[in-house]
């Protein structure tokens, strides 16, 4: 019986192409932008590190001026970042199962090989103490990071990204091999597998949707260099900064800070670590603003830097409201369309036809340009993802089509499709034939 409406149903639309076309398109049209907007929110949403976010933690202190906050609009807020020497104090502490202080960093990178035909170009390095890659669940291809004695050492060893060494070295295993940061040698010790969590969590406030970093380094690498930041910067109060040194002792924040506490124990005895610092250095002239430290989740962090705007929510919701428009469209159109077959359907009543029957047979077309629009939406969302990212390179992460979320929109299509097809196939199921059969 399906197949038989199923036929019925495509010499039905194959009738009024101008219509069929019309209604798909409507279909389509809205399907594509809430794929578009659903797509992009749900990335941007997500917790990368879910698995871990038990565990992992970002760490906040408020040093900054006592006459006004950090954050005007939200008081309450610390710094997102700590200045050199409160990211020291932390990483020296035991307490933590893995810790690590951060920051970004600027370099040239180029083959060491004088017959490589790899050209060297601006990358962004990710200055980091070891734990990083295990403690966000990096993965890699070839090799591994550095260990704790490398880090004390400032050993010159690297970490390239999976974009990073398919330009130096086509994408083969380079452990072992060398490679130029500016005019110093470095060593590979690893090259990562594909990694792109979006959000960037560990680095919200550098850019939440931007890439990793191109290559990682020792974060003592930074200080040995004397590497400038290449990432958000904030100062209070002015101060004779003369010297790399100068700054370094500043009461400017740029550092990030992360801890692993595996245990409640742990986050309590961390929590009491940062309040007794504090206090010492509330002796010696520093953080009179009152005691706000933090501790916060993945999922909390991601929430406090608001990585999900409410223009996002809007957006998605104008996005439906969009599809809600087409919808009504579609069902205009689909009462002009079965108004024309008044005549075909008081015959079929008369031949003995159900109501039941009708509204099966005309239930099924409305499925069939569900189905076509939705599929049809789903290649136009493509499209748009794809025009996206040819916009916002940066963005390319967040505009990789998520095949989940267009097989949520192809059903989304099809109900929509049966949705706007319910009063339609109502009101042709309630002619009378009667009258029409008189008039044939």
């Amino acid at each position: 019986m399906f197949g038989y409406h199923l036929r019925l149903g495509l010499k039905s639309l194959r009738r009024n192409p101008v219509l069929t076309v019309l209604m798909i398109g409507a279909i389509a049209l809205g399907i594509a932008v809430c794929l578009t907007t659903l797509n992009v929110y749900s990335m941007v949403s997500g917790n990368p590190l879910a698995s871990r976010n038990d565990v992992v933690y970002a760490v906040q202190m408020d040093g900054w001026d006592v006459t006004e906050p950090w954050n005007k609009d939200h008081p309450t807020y610390a710094p997102w970042e700590l200045t050199f020497r409160d990211a020291q104090a932390v990483y020296e502490s035991n307490i933590p199962d893995r810790k690590v202080i951060m920051r970004k960093g600027a370099f040239v990178l180029g083959s060491s090989d004088e017959k490589s035909e790899a050209k060297p170009y601006i990358v962004e390095a990710r200055l980091t103490t070891p734990d990083f890659f295990s403690m966000f669940a990096v993965p890699f291809k070839f090799g591994a990071g550095w260990d704790a004695e490398a880090e004390r050492s400032a050993e010159p060893v690297i970490v390239l990204g999976d974009k990073a060494n398919e330009k130096m070295f086509g994408g083969a295993d380079s452990v072992g091999k060398t490679v130029k940061l500016d005019d110093k040698e470095y060593k590979v010790l690893g090259v990562l597998d594909h990694w792109s969590p979006v959000p960037k969590f560990y680095d919200l406030n550098n850019g939440s949707l931007d890439e990793p970093e191109d290559v990682f380094i020792p974060y003592s690498r930074g200080e040995l260099l004397e590497v400038v930041s290449a990432g958000n910067v904030n100062c209070w109060k002015p101060e004779p900064i003369d010297s790399f040194r100068a700054f370094l002792a500043s009461e400017c924040v740029w550092i990030q800070s992360w801890v692993e506490l595996r245990t409640p124990a742990k986050v309590e005895a961390f929590k009491s670590f940062l309040d007794g610092y504090v206090a010492e250095q509330k002796k010696l002239g520093r953080f009179s603003r009152p005691l706000n430290n933090k501790l916060s989740k993945v999922s909390e962090w991601l929430q406090l830097n608001e990585v999900v705007e409410k223009d996002n929510s809007v957006l998605l919701g104008i996005s439906f409201m969009f599809l809600a428009v087409c919808l009504l469209n579609t069902v205009g159109l689909l009462l002009a369309k079965f108004s024309g077959k008044v005549g075909v359907v008081s015959l079929h009543r008369a031949l003995g036809a159900s109501r039941k029957m009708i509204f099966r047979q005309h239930l099924v077309e409305v499925s069939m340009v569900g189905v076509v629009g939705g599929l049809l939406g789903i290649g136009m969302g493509w499209l748009l993802l794809l025009a996206l990212r040819q916009l916002y390179n940066s963005y390319e992460a967040v505009t990789h089509l998520d095949w989940t979320i267009g097989l949520i929109a192809l059903g989304i299509a099809l109900v929509a499709g049966i949705l706007a097809g319910l009063y339609p196939t109502w009101r042709i199921c309630r002619v009378q034939p009667a009258p029409h059969l008189k008039t044939q």
